[in-house]
């Protein structure tokens, strides 16, 4: 059991309940931030961090060795988490997002290119470059416009939530052995290793 110092908060309205000052919970689902990480700095890597993290070692970007162009769309929270994280494991990133004024933003986290995905030439100069790209957006959009830039046997991962359905045609997918999958967040023993990695 971990004992913490009173929470504070406004007097007239606080709640002394279950998590003021002390919590029980299983050691099975505690997870031990490394000493080189303030809890400050581990608080993102325990959502964003592993959110990303996940997909990026089930496709198979954490080999050693393995050097992969891997694309990130969407260059916001967990963008950036993703352009860190795939940069630090070695891969060649492109960041990919609608807006042109993302660009200096996404190349200061580590991104190595940045195609704006509103502008065809900017698409073309990335068209079948991409081995795995992680999609990020949330907000309506049509996955279909993005699969020119994977690979032969890419694969494109829904993270953001989107409640629209997308239309996709099956030509690129069959044709070039394309793939769609998804992701949502990582368990423990993943979580324990981007905490280690990120350390």
């Amino acid at each position: 059991m971990k004992t913490y110092g009173h929470i504070g908060g406004n007097p007239d309205t606080q709640n002394f309940g279950g998590y003021s000052a002390s919590n029980v919970v299983h050691e099975h689902f505690i997870i031990k931030i490394p000493d080189g990480i303030p809890l400050d700095k581990a608080a993102p890597i325990l959502c964003a961090g592993i959110t990303l993290y996940d997909p990026l070692k089930y496709w198979g970007a954490t080999e050693p060795g393995k050097h992969m162009s891997i694309g990130i769309i969407g260059v916001g929270g967990l963008g950036t988490m993703g352009i860190k994280l795939a940069k630090a494991l070695g891969h060649r990133v492109v960041a990919i997002s609608t807006s042109a004024n993302k660009e200096a933003m996404a190349k200061e986290k580590g991104a190595d290119a940045f195609v704006v995905s509103t502008d065809n030439g900017s698409m073309a100069a990335e068209a079948g470059k991409i081995d795995l790209i992680i999609n990020t957006v949330s907000a309506k959009h049509e996955l279909a416009h993005y699969l020119s830039l994977l690979r032969t046997n890419g694969t494109l991962v829904q993270l953001g939530l989107v409640p629209e359905p997308h239309t996709l045609s099956q030509l690129p997918l069959v044709f070039q052995r394309k793939s769609v999958g998804g992701s949502l967040i990582g368990g423990i023993k993943n979580t324990e290793e981007v905490l280690e990695f990120c350390a």
